[in-house]
């Protein structure tokens, strides 16, 4: 799982059968820090997320089984809206991120 942000949404009305039904949101990952890491994905939406929230995602099959469609072309899926996120820097060292 990682950490997100969503910064947007997609609307597509055409698309894969298996996808009818589902929100579409452009979630950015994030680093402890709260900076952009990686390039953002489309992602399932399985929690109800608005735009500017913190999430919690996740890719592959798991994003499949979130979504309860193993057999649908899902990626990543949205599966927690965080509430907050607390990190003892002082148990990470430089190496260790």
């Amino acid at each position: 799982m990682k950490i997100g942000k969503i910064i947007g949404t997609v609307v597509a009305t055409r698309k894969d059968e298996r996808l009818t039904g589902h929100k579409l949101m452009i979630t950015q990952g994030l680093d402890l820090e709260g900076n952009p890491e990686g390039e953002a994905v489309i992602a399932v939406d399985t929690v109800g997320a608005g735009i500017g929230e913190l999430v919690i995602f996740t890719t592959g099959t798991a994003a499949r089984y979130a979504a309860d469609k193993p057999q649908s072309p899902i990626d990543a899926a949205v599966v927690g809206i965080i509430d907050n996120i607390d990190v003892y820097g002082e148990l990470l060292k430089k190496g260790d991120r």
